[in-house]
């Protein structure tokens, strides 16, 4: 969401001084001319050749007096009614996560790292409910984001509106309601619930409840609404429709592709009366695209189909402007959307209305945001109150908006159905471990400090489990306690040998009263617990005087700061992933050993930046640091692998070591990685790293220094990573090969 607003905000900085709110309609609309109406049809993703048609119909200098749309239509219309030009709506279109978009996920933004790590680790996510029966489903998609889509570019016209009046440009949209299957036309209202109601493709976006009446896509009942537009009063009408020829059977893939069809066989309703009373029809060439071709690709396709559909009739809209009764150089006011002040201006407040919510829920938010002496408010203040009702209170969905009242407005704040139970599964394959399973359950407490708890399981040859209570108070901290086993059996290698194997127990618990989130930043402090028992352990004639393994507990104190900025967990091409800490082990919270404890320092840094559209270079540094006379035995150095912390906590990857290797007390390594995308979903990595290590600073280079390199392709499906890498290092001084089939846990 910051990157569209940085976009608008740019695009606003070379726009005019003329402002919607400046151009009345009157202003607009001479007399001696007739009114223009633009009619935009329904169609999902082929209606971003709207936007496309509209860049044509603003440079040939049409007046558009006034807007109707169904569905996508309705999006496109409804946002140029408001201000966005064509080329504003061109980057509001392109800027969109459109795969987030059309999802239920959580905004990363708006997540802890913690939860933002769940999203690529898991496979399957589901949720369930408590309270009354649920009413906000109907659709494999609640709606939410685009929910939060449009009231974020609605900024300024979200209250309720009379649309006719209260708009730059009199707009219309139309809905269908499914209880007596008639047709609902949008002159007012709250234009993003309009919007988001003519949208709403049966089965596939969960309906709009307004009163009495379940509102799905307009498109069922008018799909190309130019009767609404001459009722409106327009005299000339110029209409864009998207649809493609009828599919045949050959065409019926997927979910998509059947509820699309549905949708297209219904939404002939009025279209022949309506296309016969229209001045100028285009139809755009969709071939190849459906309703969910919300691809970049996809999106700069279909929005020059448009314009090049619009070309074709330069010479009609030329002699339109005869018609209309205006001059052939006559160029009308281009709007332009609010000014970025206004998507921060401050409201004054007349009171708060709380809506499906608790009386324990309301008092949160009061306390929370301080809303029993907070008189004004704005979009932002708004957002974080709708994000805290879904992170804090486990509420599914949560709207924050404003009614206009006598003396400023009334802010109303509704929730959806709080989460009972979210159920995640996740699974994976590696040449190490073969198959492993892992299985998550959160669970939200109905208590007046918001609680949940959190358990997760891994089967595997490393097996864990997991236990985590979390405390949501009214302050910025979120205390956490929690209890890991882990049943690891490990294979150490030496230079690329196997040199034992060891299983042993674990036994952890934190406690955590320090845990605080910042966006993108995570900064815990706390006490740990680690109990360690040791199993077995198989030896190889390799090793000489292998030391005795006994069981023991440690206490320790710790800090921790986590930043990550990365545009995508696995194959980031910008920002930072960041993390730092110190820990310092004892045996009595004192001493170890009777001597002074051991001080652990590690930190990894990786910035991602990225060349054209495909290549992306990735430099990276870290490290970790043991001062102390005692080294537990279970915590020494070691590195190899893929992930940081993959098969026990200390590891740290190597560039051409597979395995698990001990190092000394001291390690620091740098890595320079290349990132190189082929196709929308195929990568191609190369590593290449060095390190250095000694039992002491002073000494770094009295020792070789370790080179290692991997070449590693990846294909990222919906299930995770699926890929090889092949590596090599002057330390094993042998190659080796990995598989690599799901997300890492």
């Amino acid at each position: 969401m910051k990157r569209l607003l940085l976009i608008l905000a740019a695009v606003l900085m070379t726009a005019g001084t003329v402002n919607a709110q400046e151009n009345t309609q009157e202003d607009r609309v001479r007399s001696d001319r007739k009114r223009v109406a633009v009619v935009l049809s329904g169609g999902g993703a082929k209606g971003m050749a709207h936007i496309g048609v509209l860049k044509v119909l603003e440079k040939a200098g049409i007046p558009i007096d006034i807007v109707t749309g169904t569905s996508m239509g309705s999006i496109i219309g409804g946002l140029y009614a408001i201000g966005y030009n064509a080329h504003a709506l061109d980057s509001v279109a392109r800027a969109q996560d459109w795969s987030y978009v059309i999802s239920d996920k959580e905004n990363l933004n708006n997540q802890s790292l913690r939860d933002r790590l769940k999203q690529y680790t898991y496979i399957f996510t589901t949720g369930l409910s408590i309270g009354k029966h649920e009413t906000t489903g109907g659709g494999l998609i609640k709606g939410k984001n685009l929910a939060e889509l449009f009231q974020q570019i609605c900024t300024g016209y979200t209250d309720s509106l009379d649309f006719s009046k209260d708009l730059p440009i009199p707009f219309a949209c139309v809905a269908t309601n499914i209880i007596d299957n008639s047709e609902v036309d949008f002159h007012s209202g709250r234009l993003p619930q309009a919007m988001r109601a003519s949208m709403s493709i049966p089965a596939a976006f969960a309906p709009v409840r307004l009163g009495d009446m379940v509102l799905v896509d307009g498109g069922l009942k008018n799909n190309y609404p130019a009767d609404i537009a001459r009722e409106m009063g327009a005299d000339v009408i110029i209409g864009v429709t998207v649809q493609g020829a009828p599919k045949a059977a050959d065409d019926m893939g997927g979910t998509m592709s059947i509820i699309s069809q549905i949708v297209d066989v219904n939404c002939k309703n009025k279209v022949d009366e309506n296309l016969a009373i229209t001045d100028l029809h285009m139809q755009v060439d969709t071939k190849g695209y459906g309703s969910a071709s919300f691809s970049a690709a996809a999106i700069d396709t279909l929005i020059r189909r448009g314009e090049e559909e619009a070309m074709r009739h330069w010479d009609d809209i030329i002699a339109l402007k005869q018609r209309i009764g205006i001059d052939e150089n006559f160029h009308p006011i281009i709007l332009q959307p609010l000014r970025p002040q206004a998507m921060t201006e401050m409201r004054h407040v007349t009171g708060y209305t709380f809506e499906n919510m608790t009386p324990q829920a309301e008092e949160f938010i009061r306390n929370k945001f301080n809303l029993h002496k907070r008189d004004s408010i704005d979009a932002g203040l708004a957002q974080q109150i709708t994000t805290s009702m879904r992170i804090d209170l486990f509420y599914q969905t949560a709207d924050c908006h404003f009614v206009p009242d006598d003396d400023g407005v009334r802010v109303i704040i509704s929730a959806g159905n709080r989460k009972m139970v979210q159920l995640h599964a996740g699974m994976r394959y590696d040449l190490e471990e073969h198959a492993s399973l892992q299985v998550s359950a959160e669970v939200p407490m109905k208590t007046a400090t918001p609680m949940n708890a959190d358990l997760t399981v891994r089967l595997g040859k490393r097996m864990m489990v997991r236990g985590a209570w979390t405390i949501h108070p009214r302050s910025f901290t979120r205390p956490t306690v929690d209890y890991t086993f882990r049943r690891n059996d490990i294979d150490i290698y030496d230079r690329g040998d196997r040199n034992y194997s060891i299983l042993y127990h674990q036994h952890q618990v934190n406690l955590i009263p320090f845990n605080n989130d910042f966006r993108h930043f995570n900064l815990q402090m706390g006490l740990r617990w680690d109990y360690v028992t040791y199993r077995d352990r198989l030896v190889s004639d390799r090793l000489d005087n292998p030391v005795p393994l006994n069981d023991d507990h440690y206490y320790s104190y710790r800090i921790q700061a986590n930043y990550i900025s990365e545009d995508n967990w696995i194959f980031p091409t910008r920002g930072t992933r960041f993390k730092a800490e110190y820990a310092y082990y004892t045996d009595n919270f004192v001493k170890l050993n009777g001597k002074a404890g051991m001080s652990d320092i590690k930190a990894s840094w990786r910035m991602s930046f990225t060349f054209g559209e495909r290549f992306t270079l990735q430099p990276m540094v870290y490290g970790r640091l043991l001062f102390g006379d005692v080294i537990p035995s279970f915590g020494g150095n070691t590195i190899g692998g893929e992930w940081f912390g993959h098969y026990i906590e200390q590891q740290m990857p190597f560039a051409g070591i597979g395995n698990m290797e001990h190092v000394r007390k001291q390690f620091v390594a740098a890595q320079i990685q290349t990132q190189y995308r082929i196709g929308k979903n195929h990568y191609v990595l190369f590593r290449l790293a060095a390190g250095q290590q000694a039992d002491k600073p002073k000494e770094f280079f009295d020792h070789r220094t370790l080179l290692g390199g991997q070449l590693a392709y990846y294909y990222n499906t919906i299930f995770g990573p699926v890929g090889a890498s092949l590596g090599y290092s002057n330390h094993t001084k042998k190659p080796y090969f990995f598989l690599n089939l799901g997300y890492e846990f």
